[in-house]
């Protein structure tokens, strides 16, 4: 009977964790793809492109030292 106990005790244990792991990994991948940024671009004849991810700053006035 006491066995029957601990087997139980540990089969919770292990398929609790077997959850948790699970649900770690998809909702870890859900977050992955939606971080990707796919970016494209073309430019023309005598033109600036300029393409960033994050925060970019453009004819920023330069430093005096």
């Amino acid at each position: 009977m006491e066995w029957e106990v601990t087997m139980m005790e540990w089969y919770t244990w292990v398929f609790s964790g077997i959850g948790v792991f699970a649900l770690t990994i998809l909702t870890s991948k859900q977050m992955s793809k939606s971080k990707k940024v796919k970016q494209k671009q073309k430019g023309g004849k005598n033109s600036n492109n300029y393409q960033s991810a994050g925060s970019m700053t453009i004819n920023s006035p330069k430093k005096e030292e």
